[in-house]
């Protein structure tokens, strides 16, 4: 079955700068407000966010328990493929699980110069409580230029965990200060979570215009 996007662009007289091919998390599909949001923030950078869902999701956003995201790659290739083919340079990645699934996939399509990084929101480190899981081998080595953004105190690596691992050094990791796997930090400390959002976007934004610069 062909690829649908769901695609955020620029608005009219912002120039197309990237193209971000963007997959959801394992409890939601493509339409989260997260994900609306980050969309529209991105688009305002020159971003343009193609969206799509692996087929867990049905096409009424209903969601069947989550595969492995090894069994994933097939249906992130395929939405690669079915992406348009012109001068903007492509980033893969995804919220959580979208951006495991792409973290698989990168070095092979890197390394056939098919996109210029991957873009990991909230990378799941490991399962909550459980940071002995670890889902980082193929991070140790891998050479694709890479972001991941990450909120300081995310049940799925926290700060303190996720700078003792081994990790390749093409890999950025963008930190917002006490957010949680949706980047929002305690009420207590809370701004408003579209400004975690914003800060997201704009990490994106420069690590991808900066690997724009380099071709």
């Amino acid at each position: 079955m062909p690829t649908a996007f769901l695609i955020t662009d620029p608005p009219p007289g912002r120039p197309l700068l990237l193209r971000f091919l963007c997959a959801h998390g394992a409890g939601a599909g493509m339409r989260t407000p997260f994900l609306e949001q980050f969309a529209a923030l991105a688009a305002a950078r020159g971003v343009a966010t193609h969206r799509f869902c692996f087929s867990f999701i049905d096409a009424g956003g209903k969601r069947r328990p989550a595969p492995r995201a090894e069994s994933l790659v097939g249906e992130f290739r395929a939405a690669v493929g079915a992406m348009p083919t012109d001068d903007a340079p492509l980033l893969i990645g995804g919220k959580s699980l979208g951006g495991r699934v792409a973290s698989l996939l990168a070095e092979e399509l890197h390394r056939a110069r098919r996109i210029a990084g991957l873009v990991c929101l909230g990378y799941p480190f490991h399962p909550p409580k459980q940071p002995d899981r670890l889902r980082t081998q193929h991070l140790r080595a891998l050479t694709c230029p890479t972001l991941i953004v990450q909120g300081e105190r995310d049940p799925f690596g926290t700060r303190a965990e996720v700078e003792a691992l081994p990790l390749s050094p093409a890999i950025r990791i963008a930190w917002l200060p006490d957010g949680d796997h949706d980047f929002r930090a305690p009420r207590a400390l809370r701004r408003a979570d579209r400004d975690s959002l914003t800060d997201a976007a704009d990490a994106m934004a420069a690590f991808g215009i900066g690997r724009r610069r380099l071709g």
